[in-house]
């Protein structure tokens, strides 16, 4: 009886000494900002991918992850204000898509880690010192690394489609890269013999008057930039190229997925899930400054063969066997 009369003082005793004791903290969950240029709809799918990949380093939603998310709507002048707001809100990363979000982010927070999916040429854009050893608080993935290698894309498309030679670069002067891609473009066109035209636009709605100012310029042959205005606007940009029987290289999978003729560019939504090792590795610790730009060891050529027909077009089979993906 003793022994038994013992063990009970001892549990409670040990039950009162817990009730006393300063309950523990809970995890403090990351808080993530992410900007978006467009709605969305329009990027679930790179909203996902981010997503995914920080769960499969731990982080899940709602248990040690909160996501601050901002939406543009495709209104570009939105951009700083939304940028100012997670600034704010001191979030612990913040992950962005496009270089006209890097630019908003990088005049928002000298301070705050910014983890860049995509970006066009960032050493040329004034985002980051260097590929190899950034400095300041930017780092993250380059889809491309320099204006040069866009023109493989007109490379492809005069091999999809030999006789182009009056071609028509489809832009945003707005991002802050406009000028170096269009003279890399037109530089390309001209040592290929062809006659070069760029195409501004800076809203969805000048799309369909960007196509009558390729129809008045006689162009044969578009190559479209990658912008999130033109990426919003891809419906319009595939319907109105295969109307008027233009020939069109697209930096991006999504247009050739509705209709467009070829792309050849890097898998944006598999860059913002791999942009989520750069948001592990600082919430580790790790400085910005320190983590090396990773540029893009694989490029996507999309070809839409039913596309193709339409228009008239033979694709060489020396092509669609370079191809990862031929649509039928």
């Amino acid at each position: 009886m003793r022994l038994i009369g013992l063990a009970v003082v001892l549990t409670l005793s040990l039950l009162l000494a817990s009730l006393a004791a300063p309950a523990q903290p809970a995890h403090k969950a990351h808080r993530i900002g992410v900007i978006f240029t467009l709605a969305p709809d329009e990027v679930q799918h790179l909203d996902r991918a981010l997503n995914e990949g920080l769960r499969e380093l731990g982080y899940v939603e709602g248990r040690n992850l909160a996501f601050e998310r901002r939406y543009a709507e495709g209104k570009i002048e939105r951009l700083p204000a939304l940028a100012v707001e997670l600034a704010r809100l001191n979030v612990d990363v913040i992950v962005t898509g496009s270089n006209l979000v890097i630019a908003a982010v990088k005049q928002a927070t000298a301070t705050i880690p910014i983890v860049m999916a995509v970006s066009r040429d960032p050493v040329g854009s004034g985002f980051v010192a260097s590929l190899g050893r950034p400095g300041g608080n930017i780092t993250g993935l380059a889809n491309d690394p320099a204006p040069e290698i866009q023109t493989k894309n007109l490379e492809l498309l005069r091999e999809a489609a030999p006789r182009i030679s009056r071609v028509a670069l489809l832009l945003n002067p707005v991002t802050p890269d406009a000028q170096a891609y269009r003279n890399a473009v037109e530089a390309a066109v001209r040592r290929l013999g062809g006659t070069f035209q760029a195409v501004e636009v800076r809203s969805r709605q000048e799309i369909e008057g960007a196509f009558a100012a390729m129809l008045r310029m006689r162009a044969d042959g578009v190559v479209v930039l990658q912008d999130p205005v033109l990426l919003s606007a891809r419906p319009e940009i595939v319907h109105l190229a295969a109307r008027h029987k233009l020939p069109a290289v697209y930096p991006l999978r999504e247009f050739v997925e509705l209709g467009g003729l070829m792309s050849y560019g890097v898998n944006i939504a598999d860059q913002f899930r791999r942009a989520a090792a750069y948001v592990d590795k600082i919430l580790k610790g790790a400085k910005p400054a320190d983590l090396p730009i990773e540029q893009p060891t694989k490029f996507e050529l999309i070809i839409n063969l039913k596309t193709a027909k339409a228009l008239g077009l033979t694709i060489p089979q020396t092509l669609l066997q370079r191809a990862d993906q031929v649509i039928q």
